[in-house]
């Protein structure tokens, strides 16, 4: 029996399909795509090259589509591992059209009002909200003095939303001449200055600093260190709302599973990358763990990146990225997140609160600079049964708490010290927001900086890849298009533009300025084979 006669994978058959094809009429000859990954970006990706006339193939290491965007589901509870605030729905809109459907055919998006609680440590709370009445109203009851500062302020974000997401979201930073391009734009809006900077030229309460500052957070970044241009979460957050996706974000990811397959793509879960296969400079497929060995004319890495360099691509191969340029990048924080059930329902707490502890730049400078593991943390706490009781058995609630925490330079022996951690979070949410919680606990399970690590493969266990300061963000980080390998491509939070839903979707769109559609990738290989020889 012959190799086409007896495919390994269903890929296999697509491949072989494209041999013979191949043999007979190159021009009938569809390129192949694999994607590594199937978090959003991955996904995305898969869906816009899909579209682009590619056969494509998503792999996945783990048991079931999603990345960090993977759904646990226990004793009825369905928790989200990672993702939960969804906005810029445009960004989902364009993916379904691309596959001939419309978003609400699939997902019920529910606008959530408020977008989320902040608690302060002596109980105060600020309800931030996409309604400007009631968020001038808000800033006024905090501090009646910081109404006009906010005002500048909210106006300077709306300024670099246009620019920083708008202009330059979803272009690739491929080339000095990219870069020279958004420079004035980055000048503009003065770029070097760091997001609490920003806020704290506007804004004179520390409460106020506070609530309008640590969005950054959300994408893996220090407000005292990442450039403001991120103020344009706030806008975007205002411009767009916050959503959710009746169901959960696993949701979204099995509608784009589903697009995918309605485009002719094809997910494989459980097909761990090991190695990225690479020719004269050419990525030309993937070896998976198990030693299979799948050919390809491109491969698109959802993976974190610099995992992607230091682990899949031999050394040799690696000019730009070499191993000592990985290593001496500055990683983002890392996660703690508790995900817990109970058989009663905590009516009180809203879909999304941000509890803060009594440290704020003092708390994320032991995080991000001194790696060091505080005592008294942060968190940001999920309650998606306020808002949608599927996620839960009938009269129970489900939960995640989540802590940032340093990334795994800080030398915590995480199996060894992850129950007396969740403990200390039990005790504190017990104290605060959730009163008799240890008495409700129905099901518990925990989620370390290691398992990023180990399970999820981030380099450093850090949750967001790079941290976004400006010497890491748009051209100086990781290339869409790798710098090093012809037909290799980043998606995903450790490549431009970043983190958070839409910055890693806007990552897959911006694959649409450095990869043409699959019949003019084809004709540029055969003229290029031809002038080859």
């Amino acid at each position: 029996m012959s190799e086409l006669d007896a495919p390994r994978t269903p890929m296999d058959a697509l491949l072989g399909a494209n041999r013979a094809l191949d043999s007979g009429s190159r021009a009938a000859r569809r390129p192949v795509a694999l994607v590594i990954g199937s978090g959003f970006g991955g996904l995305g990706a898969a869906v816009r090259l899909a579209a682009k006339g590619y056969a494509v193939q998503v792999l996945e290491k783990l048991d079931a589509p999603g990345g960090r965007a993977y759904v646990h589901q226990r004793e009825g509870h369905v928790f989200d591992a990672g993702p939960t605030i969804i906005t810029v729905p445009q960004l989902f809109e364009e993916l379904w059209a691309l596959a001939g459907r419309k978003l609400a055919d699939d997902i019920q998006l529910v606008n959530l009002d408020p977008f989320y609680r902040i608690r302060f440590d002596d109980g105060e709370v600020f309800n931030y909200s996409g309604d400007p009445d009631k968020m001038r109203a808000e800033v006024r009851r905090v501090s009646p003095d910081d109404a006009a500062g906010y005002e500048r302020f909210m106006a300077e974000a709306d300024h670099c939303y246009r620019l920083g997401f708008e202009a330059l979201g979803a272009h690739a930073f491929d080339t000095l001449k990219d870069l020279a391009t958004a420079s004035p734009a980055i000048f503009r809006m003065r770029g070097w200055r760091s997001l609490h900077g920003m806020v704290a030229s506007h804004i004179r309460h520390p409460k106020l600093r506070t609530a309008l500052s640590l969005q950054s957070l959300l994408i893996g970044g220090n407000p005292f260190s990442v450039t403001c241009i991120y103020s344009l979460i706030n806008a975007l957050e205002r411009k767009w709302g916050v959503h959710w996706a009746v169901g959960g974000t696993g949701a979204l990811i099995n509608g784009l599973v589903g697009l995918l397959e309605r485009l002719g793509g094809q997910l494989q879960c459980n097909a761990e990358v090991r190695r990225i296969e690479v020719e004269h400079g050419r990525a030309t497929g993937v070896t998976l763990a198990n030693g299979e060995r799948i050919a390809a004319d491109l491969v698109v890495s959802n993976a974190d990146t610099a995992w992607t360099y230091r682990h899949l691509i031999a050394p040799e191969h690696r000019r730009h990225w070499s191993n000592a340029r990985v290593e001496r990048g500055k990683y983002s924080m890392s996660l703690f997140v508790w995900y817990f059930g109970t058989r009663k329902r905590f009516a009180d707490v809203p879909h999304h609160m941000m509890a803060l502890g009594p440290r704020y730049k003092d708390l994320l400078t032991d995080i991000f600079r001194r790696h060091h593991l505080a005592e008294d943390f942060s968190l940001y706490l999920h309650r998606p049964t306020a808002t949608d009781p599927s996620m839960a058995p009938p009269g129970h609630d489900t939960f995640y708490a989540l802590a940032p925490v340093p990334h795994l330079d800080c030398g915590t022996d995480w199996p060894q010290f992850a129950e007396t951690y969740r403990q200390a979070i039990q005790r504190r949410l017990e104290a605060t927001v959730l009163p008799g919680l240890g008495e409700a606990i129905t099901t518990s399970f925990v989620t370390t900086p290691q398992d990023f690590h180990d399970r999820l493969l981030s380099f450093k266990g850090a949750a967001f890849g790079l941290e976004p300061l400006l010497t890491q963000s748009a051209w100086f980080r990781p290339h869409n298009r790798s710098e090093d390998i012809d037909g290799l491509y980043m998606v995903g939070a450790s490549t431009h533009p970043g983190a958070g839903v839409p910055g890693v979707l806007m990552s897959a769109k911006a694959l649409d300025s450095v990869v043409p559609p699959a019949r003019i990738w084809a004709q540029q290989r055969r003229e290029q084979a031809a002038k080859a020889g």
